[in-house]
């Protein structure tokens, strides 16, 4: 099975605003693919925590989340957590903190670039699951800067837009 190219800054995808998924498809098999080759790119990036469906050149608001990948890593001799994933559709932030943190960032498409970014330290998502299904969830911490970071995706923004500090590692260190 051969694994989706992240796309990369400069591609126009990445810059336009994706559209909303149409009602008619959810629950089909048209977006079970566009959802397991996000899921089959996020797991080719060890270092990945999200990804947007621009970042694999499809123009819908969809993000998914590796909620194992944000866990703290577990105590030597355990188990790793299972693979867990977030499915966001057609999302809307709906309330944040009033609070702003300054945190590093960095981001697939722009790969080995790094820097800080301003992020509500809180954030509330109302979204859809792949069967059409309404919800809510709410984060702190990484989880609040996810949610920022992939809705920025979906907007077509990009992190280095608004970071300062940026500098370039080694994504492999």
């Amino acid at each position: 099975m051969e694994i989706p190219r992240i796309t990369q800054d400069g591609e126009a995808v990445l810059r336009d605003v994706a559209l909303p998924l149409p009602k008619e498809l959810f629950g089909t098999q048209e977006l079970d693919q566009i959802l397991s080759d996000m899921a089959l790119a996020l797991d080719g990036e060890k270092n990945g925590v999200a990804i947007a469906a621009p970042q694999i050149g499809v123009s819908y608001r969809i993000f998914l989340v590796r909620y194992d990948r944000i866990m703290p890593d577990p105590e030597e001799g355990q188990p790793a957590y299972p693979v867990s994933i977030g499915v966001y559709i057609n999302p809307e932030i709906t309330k944040t903190s009033k609070r702003k943190v300054t945190l590093d960032e960095g981001c697939l498409s722009v790969a080995g670039i790094f820097g800080k970014t301003k992020r509500y330290e809180r954030a509330t998502v109302v979204a859809y699951d792949r069967n059409g299904t309404k919800f809510e969830r709410g984060g702190g911490g990484l989880l609040a800067q996810i949610f920022q970071h992939e809705t920025d995706h979906l907007n077509g923004t990009l992190f280095i837009d608004h970071a300062t500090g940026l500098y370039e590692r080694n994504i492999n260190d």
